[in-house]
């Protein structure tokens, strides 16, 4: 890294005002998949993974999870001023996922909204924009999601992991916030890890560059330098909550960088639900956010193939103390579960193709 500062930091402080999950019921366990491709030999790289009804997709999540945040914010979604939804399984390929959550939540059509795209980091990448709108002024609130469906070819190992969910955050100034960010900073490269061509039904990878040069690199990249920029080590962070494609992963980068098993514990949820790509780390904020205390300071790194991390330094406001009553957590989300077998996924999920 050059001697240049690299740390984003708004105008003005800003902050999240509002935040909301969304897992669907159903769970499939890893020992299902498993029994099907590998005749239950080879384990899982998680315990089960949530995945959406067959009437459900990144659109009616989100407007779940929009409502939660709204909610929780009291806010007016008329004062919204931007919209943006990040994914990497929008149902349309041409129509915004955005527009619909927006007139689905009440917002005013004078606002900005668009989708979002930077596979597991499109959600981050929402929220790097909203500080930036936000904290200039341009806007009062915004809501920035990260939700998908799980994507993943049968018999694959992303099969296991796949999973479906996401969350919303409402952001806006650091006085009426539940957490405030101190900083920021995103690292990026051309990381051929993960991809997926237009009209192809499920995602490669490739394999080998997916550890070391793909997560690990940038995962640890961002959120060291993060630290060095913001003058912290781990000490200073009482959560840290990282992207979560297994279990395995984030445990991992969280060991190498410091800090120890019980500050990633409670924003760890692959075990539970899998991984919900874009919402990965968001979703993970917000178990985080639901247990957090007032001036408890949490480091939050996504990771998107192809590939890049953003790095988030936030601290919890005395507001946390006051979260509204009614609005589910997201412990109650996980805890509110059915299972499922491999053949109610597959119809679910849409796997048997003309």
């Amino acid at each position: 890294m050059s001697n240049v500062n690299w740390l984003m930091q708004s105008d003005r402080q800003v902050g999240i005002v509002g935040y909301g999950s969304y897992i669907p019921r159903y769970r499939l366990p890893g020992t299902e998949i498993a029994k099907v491709w590998t005749n239950g030999l080879g384990g899982s790289p998680v315990k089960e993974k949530a995945v959406a009804g067959v009437d459900e997709d990144v659109v009616t999540m989100s407007i779940e999870a929009a409502r939660n945040a709204v909610a929780v914010a009291e806010v007016d979604p008329q004062q919204i001023r931007a919209v943006w939804v990040g994914s990497e399984s929008h149902p349309y390929a041409v129509k915004p996922t955005s527009t619909i959550v927006a007139e689905s939540i009440g917002t005013s059509p004078s606002i900005q909204a668009a989708d979002w795209e930077f596979a597991c980091k499109a959600g981050t990448e929402a929220v790097q924009a909203s500080i930036g709108i936000v904290g200039s002024g341009m806007g009062k609130y915004t809501l920035s999601i990260g939700m998908d469906t799980a994507q993943g070819r049968p018999g694959d190992a992303l099969e296991y992991t796949a999973a479906s969910g996401g969350a919303a955050f409402v952001i806006g100034p650091a006085e009426e916030a539940y957490a405030v960010y101190q900083g920021s900073y995103s690292y990026v490269t051309d990381t051929p890890d993960f991809w997926r061509r237009a009209g192809e039904a499920y995602p490669s990878h490739g394999d080998r560059f997916t550890g070391e040069p793909a997560y690990f690199a940038h995962t640890l990249s961002s959120a060291s330098a993060l630290m060095e920029m913001m003058g912290t080590t781990p000490d200073d962070y009482q959560y840290a909550v990282f992207h979560q494609p297994n279990v395995k992963f984030p445990s991992r980068a969280a060991k190498m960088l410091g800090f120890k098993p019980e500050q990633i514990q409670i924003g760890l949820l692959a075990n539970d639900i899998g991984n919900v790509y874009s919402g990965s780390c968001m979703i993970g904020l917000t178990a985080v956010l639901d247990e957090a205390q007032p001036g408890d300071r949490v480091l939050m790194v996504s990771y998107g193939s192809g590939a890049g991390s953003d790095a988030f330094d936030l601290r919890v406001t005395d507001r946390v103390k006051n979260r509204p009553v009614g609005v589910s957590t997201t412990r109650e989300y996980i805890e509110r579960r059915t299972q499922i077998d491999y053949a109610m996924y597959t119809r679910y999920r849409g796997k048997l193709k003309d």
